[in-house]
């Protein structure tokens, strides 16, 4: 059965024809600039995504989107090459610059991406294959209606004549836009859902230059920044007479805030900002992640002025409870180190800039450049190379504006370039949090009760409504934020990352106390949640369920094998459900991970091989972050200032296999880039419990097991 006609209106579908080249552009602007009146009738976000057709039959399909190591340079593509109908052997993919007039918000974050852009994608596919339709229609004097598309030729289905898209693509061009369109029905897919390679394979293993960091331009210099040493640290003055002596350096900058060496090569560029003589003045409070424990401790004792969220009455449930669970959890800070530095290419000059580098925001990186330079906006293009991580961290553009100040300063175009220890210091980091947790177990020995105060540094520390909210008649939430002058942001996963690991091991606790399996445990809390009118459900309590009874089924949860333990955790975010298993064995005294087993529903899925990427990557990364990795600071600075002492887990402590299994459904897709990394840090470390009796309440664990 086909699903119903969507509607597309004249003015938000832009079609540019090109007659120079024989051939006819589509281009698709859906929501991007339109007048209040047509957005009324477009789809959520609405973005664009355009292809064009040459005569020759060569099919280019833009990816609009910032490649992030997410796939969406692949999985946007496929979904306009599945409504167009064609092969996707025979499409070339080209990474779109950012466009706002074109293509609306060209951003990559929040696992977003597919779920904005799955229908306005598919919509401007398949009118794209309307207008071919017509177009060959016309040609043979036959209704459309005894037309059919396939592999990029239209077919006269009664006479089996056929025309390629390319015959076609002049004649396309003058065919009116569709109103309506009809969206393939998905057991009609032949991309969506299946497995393909993603589209930068080739090139990355054979080391071609995709990234910012390979960026070479005709002139360019490299530059090496000196930046504060500490966060309260402000520049005061500097001597560059030596660094200018360094062979290769040709230039040293100042902006307002940093000290800017310029070089032929990045060797010189470093050498001559070690040669800098460079005096910094405090500029506020130099702090220390002892002081701000301390702090955390003193504020989780405390109410907030305003509950985030209160349901019934905690502290009467636990002041008349028959035993009350107490326990405090900790997360430390994380910097998102991606390993492709911190980079980006700038020519500023006569008023223009010309910028190309990794953001995962192009869109709000012209505008605070725009803002910087005090030039327009119209003025500053902006290109997308695939980036080497981004977790978040390109969330910000202050290394877009830096870049863009100096090239200004110098009057010259300039790669910028982060170090490690650059890096480590300048990041907006994942917040450490606190979080203590209050249970009230009642006399029929059922969870009456739910308190959490929770404190994080510069953020917001808890995700208030996500379950177990709504399964319990009393639940409060207290929320503090420690201000400080360290910069914090997303990290992948924001908020989430921590009160995932925090939430799931204390529902273990309460699981254990009251002598439940964990999975029944889950299961319970989420009828009551059904039945729970009082309480406000932000969750689908049968897809939650779902997802639980798959891995429970997938793990053989139940079955008991000697010398191996089981943890498990299921989590609910950016609209994705997700349970995991892991099962562990100990060996001299130390965990090893055998295999996770992850059941997600995400509705529809794009690509088969990315998505069980995403999820697979997601699992390691946030294990990996759980198991040694920490960032602390004294009186401002870093501790930790490269990969030696700011320790990722090897190899030899990753899971041997991860199992992903994905909840087949005809629903949009939801976000899938970082829902299975919050519940694996609680999975591992429930797993350790069942085997060794110790519960560990704060990360890094493997710091806690040595300890």
């Amino acid at each position: 059965m086909k699903q119903a006609p969507t509607n597309i209106s004249r003015r938000n579908f832009l079609k540019i024809t090109s007659l120079a080249g024989g051939g006819v552009l589509f281009g698709f602007e859906l929501l991007a600039n339109v007048a209040p009146e047509a957005a009324a009738n477009a789809a959520l976000f609405a973005p664009n995504a355009y292809l064009s057709i040459d005569a020759n039959g060569i099919i280019t399909l833009m990816a609009p989107n910032p490649e992030i190591g997410q796939g969406i340079k692949t999985s946007l593509p496929m979904l306009l090459a599945e409504e167009l109908d064609v092969d996707w052997n025979k499409v070339v993919i080209t990474q779109a610059a950012f466009d706002k007039e074109k293509y609306g918000n060209q951003s990559a974050g929040g696992s977003g991406a597919i779920k904005g852009r799955y229908e306005p994608i598919r919509k401007a596919g398949a009118v794209a294959r309307q207008m071919l339709i017509a177009a060959a229609a016309q040609t043979w004097g036959v209704p459309e209606a005894e037309c059919a598309t396939e592999n990029g030729f239209v077919i006269h289905k009664t006479s089996g004549k056929k025309l390629s898209y390319g015959e076609l693509s002049t004649k396309s061009a003058s065919m009116p836009v569709p109103e309506n369109v009809t969206l393939k029905d998905p057991k009609d897919f032949k991309i969506i859902g299946k497995r393909i390679k993603n589209i930068d394979n080739k090139n990355i293993l054979t080391g071609k230059p995709l990234f910012g960091i390979d960026t070479r331009r005709e002139g360019m210099l490299y530059c090496m920044v000196s930046r504060p040493p500490a966060f309260g640290k402000k520049l005061r003055s500097f001597d560059d007479t030596e660094a200018r002596k360094i062979p290769g350096v040709k230039n040293v900058v100042r902006t307002e805030t940093v000290v800017a060496v310029l070089a032929t090569n990045t060797w010189a560029a470093k050498k001559g900002r070690d040669a800098l003589k460079v005096e910094w003045e405090d500029a506020g409070k130099l702090e220390s992640t002892t002081e701000h424990i301390a702090a955390f401790k003193n504020l989780i004792q405390q109410k907030s002025e305003k509950p985030d969220r209160n349901d019934g009455d905690a502290e009467k449930a636990l002041a008349s409870a028959k035993k009350v669970l107490e326990s405090i959890y900790e997360v430390p800070v994380l910097s998102h180190a991606p390993m492709e530095p911190i980079n980006f290419f700038a020519d500023v000059r006569d008023g223009k800039a010309d910028l190309y580098g990794p953001t995962q925001v192009p869109g709000r990186a012209i505008t605070d450049v725009a803002k910087a330079l005090g030039i327009a906006e119209a003025n500053i293009t902006l290109g997308l190379p695939r980036q080497g991580g981004g977790f978040g961290r390109k969330l910000r553009s202050d290394n877009v504006v830096e870049a863009a100040l100096i090239s200004a300063a110098a009057k010259a175009p300039i790669q910028m370039l982060w170090t490690r220890e650059d890096d480590m210091q300048g990041d907006f980091y994942r917040p450490n949090s606190m979080f203590k947790y209050k249970a009230a177990i009642n006399n029929n020995n059922e969870l009456d009760g739910w308190h959490l105060t929770a404190v994080a540094l510069g953020g917001r520390p808890a995700a208030v409504d996500n379950f177990p909210a709504g399964a319990l008649a009393n639940y409060r939430v207290d929320g503090h934020s420690l201000q400080s002058n360290i910069q914090t942001g997303p990290w992948r996963a924001p908020t989430h990352n921590a009160v995932g690991f925090a939430e799931q091991s204390f529902l273990d606790e309460i699981a254990h106390e009251l002598k439940k399996d964990p999975i029944d445990f889950r299961l319970e809390l989420l009828e009551r949640a059904k039945n729970n009118a009082a309480g406000k459900v932000n969750y689908d309590i049968e897809k939650f369920k779902g997802v639980i009874n798959q891995v429970r089924q997938m793990s053989n949860w139940d079955k008991k094998t000697p010398g191996r333990f089981k943890g498990f955790a299921a989590y609910y975010s950016f609209s994705t459900y997700v349970a995991e298993v892991a099962e562990i064995s100990i060996v001299n005294g130390k965990p090893k991970v055998h295999k996770v087993y992850a059941a997600v529903n995400c509705g529809q899925v794009v690509n088969l091989s990315g998505a069980e990427n995403q999820v697979q990557g997601a699992i390691v990364d946030g294990l990996a972050h759980a198991w040694y990795t920490e960032l602390t600071f004294d009186k401002g600075t870093v501790q930790q200032k490269n990969f030696n002492t700011y320790k990722m887990m090897r190899i030899q402590d990753a899971p041997l296999d991860v199992e992903v299994q994905f909840v087949a459904t005809n629903d949009k897709p939801t976000g899938l880039g970082e829902p299975a990394l919050p519940p694996i840090a609680a999975v591992v470390c429930n797993a350790i419990f069942a085997a060794t009796g110790k519960r560990i309440r704060k990360l890094p664990f493997g710091k806690e097991l040595n300890a």
